[in-house]
Order: C-alpha cells, then sequence, then structure tokens
C-alpha cells in the first residue's frame, strides 16, 4: 500500500513538470521579428481597369446599290483611304454621264442667250428696239447662266455619288465582321452597317482612383496639369496576370467626381502595334510611387481590432506592446504605409500576430529589416 502510495505521488510530480515545461514552451515560443526603417521607396499601385479601341467605326454606304466586289477580309489591317467594298457603279456612271450632257447643253443655251442678249444692245443703241426687248434678252440669259449652275451642282451630285460606290475606310484600323456578301443589296438606312473598322493602334484604359490618392498627387506635382505631364510611366497587367510589354501614360484626368463610389475615372494610352490588346478586355494598371522616408510594413505583421489596426512592438525586455496604427492601404495586398505608430528602430513581430497578446514574452526567432 505504502508503494502504491509512493508510485502515485512520483506520477503527479511528473505530470506537473511536463504541464510546467509545455507551459515555458508556449511562454517562450520564438516569433519572426522586424526592425523598421524608413527610407525612400517605390511603391506600385494597381487598379482596375477595362481597355476600350481608341475608336470604333461603324461603315454604312452613302448610295443604294448591290455590292459588286468586296476588298478586304475580316479582321484585314487597312489604311486611311483603302477601299472595302465597291458598289455596283453603272447606274450612277449613266447618271454622271447625262449630268455631263446637261451641262454642255447649258452652256450652249448660256451661250445663245449671250449672243442675243448683245445683239439686242446693239440694235436698242441705234433706237431699233424698245428697253422692253432689251430687258427680256438680259432676263433669257440670267436664265440660261442659272440653268448651267443647276446642271453643274447636279453633276457634281451625280459624280460625288459614283465616287460613293467605292467605299473607302475614314481610318487606320482593323477590319471587323463582314455580314454582307457580293450580290447584297445595300443602302444608307439600313439597321446593320457594312462592317467596323477599328482603330487599335493605341488603345485607352480607363480606371478609377480614388479622391483622396488623386489629391496627394496633385499635391506632389502642383496642379492635375503637371500630373497627367510628370506622372511616371505606368504598366497593364493582362487579365492573365502577365505584363504588357509596352509601358503607357496618363492622357486625362476626369474633373468630375462619381458621388456614388467617390472615384475620379482617368484614361490612359497604351500602343498597339503588335495587336496584343483587344477592345472590350480588361485587366490592372500598375502606377510607381516614388515617396521619401515612409515606413513600409506587411500585413501580416498587423491584426484588425474593432475596425482599427495594430501591430506588437517588441520591448527590450522580449515583452510586447501592441500599439495602434495609422496606415495606408496599397492596393498590392500585401503590404501597408505606416503614417503613425511606429518609428524607425522599433521592433514588430511580422508573422503569427494572431496567436499573441498584449504583454507577452516571446523569443525573438529572427531579425529583419524593413
Amino acid at each position: 500500500m505504502k508503494n502504491l502510495s509512493q508510485f502515485i505521488t512520483i506520477l503527479c510530480f511528473m505530470f506537473l513538470i511536463s504541464c510546467k515545461n509545455k507551459q515555458e514552451g508556449e511562454f517562450h515560443q520564438a516569433y519572426p521579428v522586424l526592425t523598421v526603417t524608413s527610407a525612400p521607396a517605390e511603391i506600385k499601385e494597381s487598379y482596375s481597369a477595362s481597355i476600350r479601341g481608341r475608336q470604333d467605326i461603324e461603315i454604312y454606304p452613302q448610295v443604294s446599290g448591290t455590292i459588286f466586289r468586296l476588298c478586304v477580309q475580316e479582321g484585314e489591317k487597312v489604311k486611311k483611304g483603302e477601299t472595302l467594298f465597291v458598289i455596283d457603279p453603272v447606274p450612277y456612271q449613266a447618271a454622271l454621264r447625262t449630268a455631263t450632257a446637261n451641262v454642255h447643253a447649258a452652256q450652249a443655251q448660256v451661250e445663245t442667250a449671250r449672243l442675243t442678249y448683245e445683239s439686242k444692245q446693239e440694235l436698242f443703241r441705234e433706237n431699233v428696239i424698245s428697253e422692253y426687248e432689251l430687258s427680256t434678252a438680259r432676263n433669257a440669259l440670267s436664265v440660261a447662266n442659272a440653268g448651267l449652275e443647276q446642271a453643274q451642282a447636279q453633276e457634281v451630285n451625280a459624280r460625288n455619288s459614283l465616287s460613293y460606290t467605292e467605299v473607302k475606310s475614314p481610318s487606320d484600323g482593323i477590319v471587323g465582321i463582314l455580314p454582307y456578301r457580293t450580290g447584297a443589296l445595300v443602302n444608307p438606312s439600313m439597321a446593320q452597317p457594312l462592317t467596323t473598322v477599328s482603330d487599335n493602334s493605341q488603345m485607352y484604359v480607363y480606371f478609377s482612383m480614388t479622391e483622396n490618392r488623386l489629391r496627394a498627387l496633385i499635391r506632389q506635382y502642383g496642379s492635375p496639369d503637371e500630373t497627367i505631364k510628370q506622372m511616371p510611366s505606368i504598366e497593364l497587367q493582362l487579365n492573365d496576370g502577365s505584363i504588357y510589354e509596352e509601358n503607357g501614360h496618363i492622357e486625362s484626368i476626369s474633373g468630375v467626381i462619381n458621388q456614388q463610389t467617390g472615384t475620379v475615372s482617368v484614361r490612359s494610352v497604351f500602343p498597339n502595334e503588335n495587336r496584343m490588346l483587344f477592345s472590350g478586355g480588361i485587366g490592372n494598371v500598375v502606377i510607381p510611387y516614388k515617396m521619401d522616408d515612409v515606413i513600409v510594413i506587411p500585413q501580416s505583421a498587423t491584426y484588425e481590432l474593432q475596425d482599427k489596426v495594430f501591430a506588437y512592438k517588441v520591448q527590450e525586455n522580449g515583452k510586447l506592446s501592441a500599439v495602434q496604427l495609422q496606415i495606408e492601404k496599397l492596393n498590392d495586398g500585401t503590404d501597408y504605409i505606416v503614417r503613425s505608430g511606429l518609428r524607425p528602430g522599433d521592433r514588430i513581430v511580422s508573422e503569427g500576430v494572431g496567436l499573441l497578446q498584449d504583454g507577452m514574452e516571446i523569443l525573438v526567432k529572427e531579425t529583419e529589416k524593413q
């Protein structure tokens, strides 16, 4: 019985020792710690963006008729003034010949009326005819001149109509879908265009920026116009995560703040000579910012409590002190800019802060500089 009592006592003693060791292991668990530094930094922020062609022009015929010839293929690159379609020109050629003949006839009538008027003037000077007959001849010449001008205007219209049988591209671009083929009857009032020419040599990339960020940029550069001029080149991250090979620049900033979102619309331009960008696509605009003497820490070094952001500062004795931070979120989703709450030289826990409490004592696993 005595041996049993001693055995139980030994077991209890060993259990207490193991619990104490376990508590001490938890109490002195090592955590990674970084030393906060302040230095100039280039920070990249990304903004969701939509990609649009510079302009998409719907092509409609200016005259009626049947398509005589297709001169391009879908997706073909065309230059300004290049012929896309030819509408049957025969009726318009005949109309032009008729209009030209009418001009010739009107010119003959004008010449006849002029000769008559000049003859009447001579007879009037010799008092052979009355002033009435002279006025009649003068009026006949005016009517003939008016007829000539009308015939010439009709000739111009006929010539223009004939030129419109060749439907030309109004700009450089890419030919879209061709819903009409040779023999199709087309007219200026039809609902569906002959095709669309998209000018994609440069692409407009639209994104929105918060009012606070825009004001910070304006304070940095002096004015919206100077912001546009001095902003560095920007990058475009495509929807598949790759970075577009050409850099772009900001071209315009809207002067109106969206009351619902509190953002300002910004338009940037990217070259697209290799036709890698497509109108209607999406991506992210990446903008670099150069900032002087800023503190940047990883988001993993912070935790939130009641909509406030905190970090654990490591004291000299190894104990933790929770400090509230004033931060600015970066769109990269990994870092914060610290505006207040930390100073260069402070040490903070960089990972695992969700397991810690204010006043705990830890072991420093490693020291990093941020």
